[in-house]
């Protein structure tokens, strides 16, 4: 008799195998590991390979980190992805180990939250950089300033950072302490999907903890003598929260390059833009042409020139990444010179 249970249950689970194997699920990207893949379907991690033609295509049109996926289910073994829905967002920045590609880091995110820490991690021009990327993207940029408690004056960073551009939203927290946490409970909604972006160290794990109420994931410890991290993120990972928010973590980087940002610089600078629209001549240098509204606003003091000069420099490695790389070191090094001044 249980012989005879055993063998029913078995030929109910073969149907319905063969009736997976011809029927198309819908399921999310978690994790990209190489050629291997798993997926998020029914609150389960499914293991998944690509279909063969996959292979050959363009690497924007592989699967990544957040994408909604088509897939044939494999109790037995890998699923296999056969197709990636359209999607709403993507983030990417060109590969530094590899010049003239880029890299795609995450789709359908909702928010991106620019995590630095204010410490020696703070630095105006890089959440510039993630904002551009962010808004390029389509992703809503919301810089998070972690670790307000060991800052006298954080008020005075948030300020400065709203200067950036007026769809960057902003906001000072410590996790430790829960001061500022209540202001981004509006992002944490069921159905979003927030990006992470940040320095090893700057307190992103620490913060989702903190938010979701429990340990999901894990931190590591902060050197004291630069006040970086370990890398306690490896791999481009998607963890679903138990009230349906979907959070994105990446590795830490301290480095962002500027690549295809041409709309995402725009949005972040609109004010600037709107002042070259004004220029006499369409392809003003702001030089020594008549009629300059840029030369205007600086001189007039509408326009401050550390902000006229991260623009540029921005600008300049995203027309030309590899070229752009020399004039930015120069370009960085006067605008800290005038940041000091200040």
């Amino acid at each position: 008799m249980d012989q005879q249970h055993k063998q029913n249950k078995q030929n109910k689970q073969d149907k319905q195998y063969i009736q997976d194997q011809k029927q198309e699920m819908r399921g999310r990207v978690t994790e990209v590991r190489r050629n291997r893949y798993v997926i998020d379907f029914e609150d389960r991690s499914i293991p998944a390979g690509l279909k063969g033609s996959f292979y050959g295509q363009p690497a924007e049109d592989l699967p990544i980190v957040g994408d909604y996926v088509s897939f044939l289910y494999n109790p037995a073994g890998d699923s296999v992805i056969r197709s990636v829905y359209e999607r709403k967002s993507l983030l990417k920045r060109p590969d530094q180990a590899k010049t003239g590609v880029m890299q795609y880091m995450a789709a359908n995110a909702d928010y991106c939250f620019i995590i630095t820490a204010l410490n020696e991690d703070y630095s105006y021009n890089r959440i510039a950089r993630y904002a551009s990327i962010a808004l390029q993207g389509g992703v809503t940029p919301v810089a998070v300033l972690t670790k307000a408690d060991l800052c006298e004056d954080a008020g005075k960073y948030v300020r400065e950072v709203k200067t950036i551009s007026d769809r960057l939203r902003v906001h000072a927290v410590s996790a430790l302490y829960g001061t500022g946490m209540g202001e981004l409970e509006e992002y944490f909604a069921p159905g979003k999907t927030i990006c992470l972006i940040g320095s090893s160290g700057s307190g992103k794990s620490t913060l989702v903890n903190a938010v979701a109420g429990e340990e999901i994931m894990r931190t590591g410890e902060v050197r004291a003598s630069d006040s970086t991290g370990r890398h306690t993120t490896t791999h481009r990972q998607l963890v679903r929260l138990k009230n349906g928010v979907s959070v994105i973590d990446m590795p830490g980087m301290r480095e962002i390059g500027m690549a295809e940002t041409e709309e995402g610089i725009s949005d972040t600078f609109a004010d600037i833009a709107e002042l070259e629209s004004r220029c006499r001549f369409r392809n003003c240098r702001h030089d020594t042409e008549p009629g300059c509204a840029v030369k205007a606003a600086l001189a007039g003091g509408e326009l401050s020139m550390q902000r006229w000069m991260l623009y540029r420099a921005l600008g300049t490695e995203n027309t030309d990444n590899r070229a752009g790389k020399k004039k930015i070191s120069v370009l960085a090094k006067e605008y800290k010179k005038l940041s000091k001044k200040r």
